[in-house]
Formats: C-alpha cells, structure tokens, sequence
C-alpha cells in the first residue's frame, strides 16, 4: 500500500462502471490509477475524484502494472468552484493541461506539486482568472525545466536585448530584432509590458505572482506566447477546457 497526496488532472471512463484517474502526487509524480465502481451511483469515492481536487490517496501498487487501484480516498480541497464556472474551469484547465502532458510518469518533484496547488487555489481565487493562470502556467514551464529564456536572445545568445523583442517558441524565448527578422513568420511581437511581465513571471516565487497584472494588449500578447510555446513543447495543441466534459458530465 501507497498513501500519498495528490491533485486530480483528469480521468476517463472504463469498463462499465470504473474510472482511469490521473493524478500528480507530491511523493510519486505524475499516477495513473483504477477506481473500481467510481461511477456507480452509491460509489464510496462519491465526487472526491473530479478534476483540481486535492486529496489523500490510499493506493495499491502490483509489481509490473502501470496502474495503481484506488482504495480510498480523502479530500483535502474539492475546488468545486473550478468546476462550476466555465470561466475558472478553463482557466484551471490551463494547469492540469500543461502538468499532465509534459511530465513523465512516476518522476516525483514536489516542488512542481506546491506551484499546481498554489495556482489553483490563486485562480480560484483570482479577479481575473485567465491572467493569473497564465502566470503560473509560466511558472510550472520553468520548474518542469522549459523556462523561457528573457535575459539575452534565444536564438544567436546576444545579451542584452536591444530594440523592441519578439517571442520565438521554436527558440524558448525571447529574441534579438535581428533573429525576429530571420524567422518573421514564427516570432511574436510583444510590448514593452508584455516583456516585462514575463521577466517578472520567470524571476518571482510563486507566492507572489499574484502582485503581477496580466491584462488586455499585455495579456493577450502572453497568452498567444504561452499558448505556442507550450505547444511545441509539449509537441501537440492542448485540448481546451472542455476535454474536462468527460469528467463532470455523468458518474
């Protein structure tokens, strides 16, 4: 037996009245795990196993299967404010999205677990949902080891950055006017407040980035940053908050 605590990325349906959880634990890392009758209308996991929750989980581990078995488990924070507003489900979707496809199995960082449960209880939280999660989905590319690179060009490694900088996601991160020019089509201008907010983004500790304002130019110049840049790095679009339907619609 395995107890650790964990946060819920998402799960699925399987077999007839069982559920496939995907969990980051703070001892184990990214789980899976099979909920025998998760979805049976007198389940004893009840609702503790939706999306954002923070729990305890009692688990049993057999040697050679990928998939833990749940047997119980605590709620520690249900977070069911995320699920009940499409504006905070999408912009927790952001975190799980990103933790979920870019870490691997079983590689513990429990760093990495405080930033994700920090960020969702800041987004539920939060007056602006979307820009505070964008802040902290900066903050989980870092510690996952893909930070943005804003000290010197990304590209050719000229320091400092003169001129009026772009984003180049293929490069991770910013880059002189000169390597801009060379790939136009695949950089992304940004403002001088949007520079500075991703500067301010990578340096602060989590606790703080709620100090930071993501909003309007700025933060929609972040978002479309983020956005390709997590998708090369995770080599594949991230599905909108919606792909959460299958978790909350239904037992």
């Amino acid at each position: 037996m395995v107890k650790t605590t964990a946060i819920v990325l998402s799960s699925r349906k399987w077999g007839e009245a069982d559920r496939i959880v995907t969990c980051y634990a703070s001892t184990l890392g990214k789980i899976r795990g099979v909920a025998r009758g998760a979805r049976r209308q007198k389940s004893r996991f009840g609702a503790a196993l939706e999306p954002f929750t923070l729990c305890r989980l009692d688990l049993f581990e057999k040697t050679g299967d990928s998939l833990f078995r749940m047997s119980h488990v605590d709620v520690l924070m249900s977070h069911h404010e995320l699920r009940e507003d499409l504006e905070l489900m999408g912009a927790a979707a952001r975190l799980v999205n990103v933790v979920g496809a870019v870490t691997p199995e079983r590689d513990a960082d429990p760093q990495l677990f405080e930033i994700l449960a920090q960020g969702l209880s800041a987004v539920a939280s939060s007056q602006d949902p979307l820009g505070t999660a964008l802040l902290f989905q900066i903050k989980l590319l870092c510690r996952m080891g893909f930070r943005p690179q804003t000290d010197c060009c990304a590209a050719c490694g000229r320091a400092p950055l003169a001129g009026a900088p772009h984003f180049l996601p293929t490069a991770g991160g910013l880059v002189c006017p000169a390597c801009a020019t060379q790939h136009h089509a695949r950089s992304l201008p940004l403002s001088q407040g949007s520079v500075a907010v991703l500067r301010q983004a990578v340096r602060l500790v989590p606790s703080l980035l709620v100090r930071l304002r993501a909003e309007g130019r700025i933060r929609n110049e972040i978002e479309e940053a983020v956005d390709k840049y997590v998708t090369i790095v995770a080599g594949r679009r991230l599905p909108p908050a919606d792909f959460l339907s299958g978790s909350l619609s239904g037992r």
